[in-house]
Formats: structure tokens, C-alpha cells, sequence
């Protein structure tokens, strides 16, 4: 149950308009009375209602949902999903982007508890066990899209990265690779290593070593991180022929620098992403990559998010979702090539 302004004033043994004002930093309000009031109000956790507060509901039928950046094109099918499902069901969309800024998040987490959202799905990686916590005190129905607060016991829908990255990793060692190396993003924390675990995986189960010296750490999952991160490979003095990255994006950008330096794709190196975003199949060479089904994840944590709303997110148990997409095979990735040759002459 919401704290009320009649609650404060009870405690607070102040008539209704006296915290009001107080709350509202009102002149006619003792500075004292008023430092006392809010002081009351935090240690009750009230929070202003912003919408509606003369209608006998207390729905706002909005949704919060927080995202990183709102320009990620990955993000961007996500949302469609959830927005999808929402407006089917009446509801509309109060859209976030913290920016990677952990205070940011935390404003606009408070923001969307001001203007009483229904309920609040987070595609933010870095979201903070705390906030989570926050939201769930105040009986705000929360959940994480592919989200390393997993310990929060939240709802949650996320993606099987380590099974992706093991397919991709796979399909080079197929195709003769056996220098293999790895892009990932430095700030990714639980994805980057769940894919970096994948990758590792796909080479033990291959009899192959798996080598520090051969995963290059980008600053982001952007195309400029992938091109910081192959920099590093392009200063090794024997390079792996196949590069797995951590991104659609970090191979666009690793696809760029390589192709500036004079090297050709897939013949000098093969390369291969992660996300399968729409633009993945344009550029040059058309990417292989491992298709995330976005639109459901979407989809999936919108109809999780209405589920814990209708059914009481106070007492409803945690629900967790993983889903798998597939491999998408396309222009980036060839045979090793040693296999190569040996393909050209059994054919003469």
C-alpha cells in the first residue's frame, strides 16, 4: 500500500495541508516543520503521485523501461517487443536512456516511481541490485532484460550468450580455423564473460588450448571498441585467421580497421558477430552472425512485466526465461586457408 499524505500527517500530528506544503517547500511552512515533515516522508518511503490523483485508480497505465542508449540497434528490436505487447493491452511507454551513469539511472528510476508506472522493464546491464531492490520495496512490478543483477531475484528474460558464442566458434573450427581469437567488451561484465566462456568451451571440446595472449578487450560494444580491439590483434606478429567478437557492432568496427590496413575478409581473417541487427547483412562483406531473437525477448518480458502486475508483484515468485536464437551464415566467415587449398586441389 502507497503512504499517503494522511499517513505523514498523522505522525507528523499536522493537518493534510501542512505536509502538503512542507512537501512542496511552501513559504508559509517553518523551516523546521517542513525539514521535519520531509524527514518523516523519507523514512516512510512516500513518493509524490504525479498522475491522476483523483481517479479511483491508481493505474497510470504506463510502463518504465530504462535502456543503456537509446540509439543500440539491438535495444531497438527489443523495444519494439515490449511495446508491441503493452499498447496491445492498453498501455503506453515511458522510454529511459541512463547512458551507462549509474545516478542517471537512479534519477530516472525515482522519476518513474513519481509518476506511478505500472510496472518497469529494464534492458540497462549495469542495473543495480539496490535500484532493483528500490523498485521492488514500493511493490513496482520489475524486470531484467539480459541483466547482470540476476541475484536481485527479479524477473528476468535473457539470452543463452555462452550457446551463441560456442555455435560461432564452432562454425570456424569447421570451416579449419584453429587460431582463433576473441573481441569482447570490457564493460559488458556477465555477457562478455558468458560469451568469452562459449568461445573457451567450443575450443576445449575441440582439443584445442585455450590462449590469453588471443582475447582483446574493447572499452565498448561499439563499432569503435571493436576497432580499438582489433588494433591489438593487428599488433600481433603470427595473428589468428577467425575472430569472434562479442558484437555485431565490434565486428562492423574490427571489419573497418582490418579492411584500412590492407587486409581482406574472409580471406587474410574471418570474422563473425553477435546479435544479427538489421544491418548486419549490408555491409561488406554481409557479417555471419548469431541471430538474438530481440522482438521476443521484447515480447517475452513485456507479457512477464503484465503477469507479476496482474497476479500481485509482492507475491509472485521470481520467473526467469532464457531464450535461444540461431546461426546466420553469411559472407565474413571461409575455410581456413590451409583447408582452402586443400579444397582447390581435390578439385582438379
Amino acid at each position: 500500500m502507497a503512504v499517503t499524505i494522511k499517513d505523514i500527517a498523522e505522525i507528523a500530528q499536522v493537518s493534510h495541508t501542512t505536509v502538503s506544503r512542507a512537501l512542496r517547500r511552501h513559504s508559509a511552512i517553518s523551516r523546521d516543520t517542513a525539514v521535519r515533515i520531509r524527514q518523516i516522508a523519507d523514512e516512510l518511503g512516500y513518493i509524490p503521485n504525479t498522475v491522476a490523483r483523483g481517479l479511483k485508480t491508481s493505474s497510470s497505465h504506463v510502463f518504465g523501461v530504462i535502456v543503456c542508449r537509446i540509439d543500440d540497434p539491438f535495444i531497438g528490436e527489443v523495444i519494439d517487443g515490449i511495446e508491441e505487447t503493452l499498447q496491445a493491452e492498453g498501455y503506453s511507454l515511458f522510454l529511459a536512456a541512463s547512458h551507462y551513469e549509474p545516478e542517471r539511472e537512479k534519477a530516472i528510476i525515482r522519476t518513474m516511481n513519481e509518476h506511478r508506472v505500472d510496472g518497469v522493464i529494464i534492458c540497462s546491464p549495469q542495473a543495480d541490485v539496490e535500484q532493483v531492490q528500490q523498485l521492488q520495496k514500493f511493490g513496482v512490478p520489475t524486470v531484467l532484460v539480459n541483466n547482470q543483477a540476476q541475484e536481485a531475484a527479479t524477473s528476468s528474460v535473457s539470452h543463452d550468450d555462452e550457446y551463441g558464442s560456442y555455435e560461432l566458434t564452432r562454425h570456424l573450427l569447421t570451416l579449419g580455423h584453429t587460431d582463433i581469437g576473441y573481441l569482447g567488451n570490457g564493460i559488458a561484465g556477465k555477457i562478455n564473460e558468458d560469451r568469452l566462456c562459449g568461445y573457451r568451451r567450443a575450443l576445449t571440446d575441440a582439443g584445442l588450448p585455450f590462449r590469453e595472449e588471443l582475447v582483446f578487450a574493447g572499452p565498448n560494444g561499439l563499432a569503435v571498441g571493436g576497432g580499438l580491439a582489433v588494433e591489438q590483434y593487428l599488433r600481433l606478429g603470427q595473428r589468428p585467421s577467425a575472430l569472434v567478437c562479442f558484437s555485431d557492432m565490434m565486428a562492423i568496427g574490427a571489419l573497418q580497421v582490418l579492411q584500412k590496413n590492407g587486409l581482406h575478409v574472409p580471406q587474410d581473417c574471418s570474422i563473425v558477430g553477435f546479435g544479427n541487427i538489421s544491418f548486419s547483412a549490408y555491409v561488406t562483406p554481409p557479417l555471419t552472425t548469431f541471430h538474438q531473437p530481440q522482438r521476443e525477448i521484447g515480447r517475452e518480458a513485456a507479457l512477464m512485466a503484465l503477469r507479476l502486475l496482474r497476479g500481485g508483484a509482492n507475491d509472485a515468485e521470481p520467473e526467469t526465461k532464457l531464450l535461444r536464437g540461431e546461426l546466420v551464415v553469411r559472407d565474413s566467415t571461409a575455410p581456413a586457408r590451409g583447408r582452402a587449398l586443400q579444397a582447390n586441389e581435390g578439385g582438379d
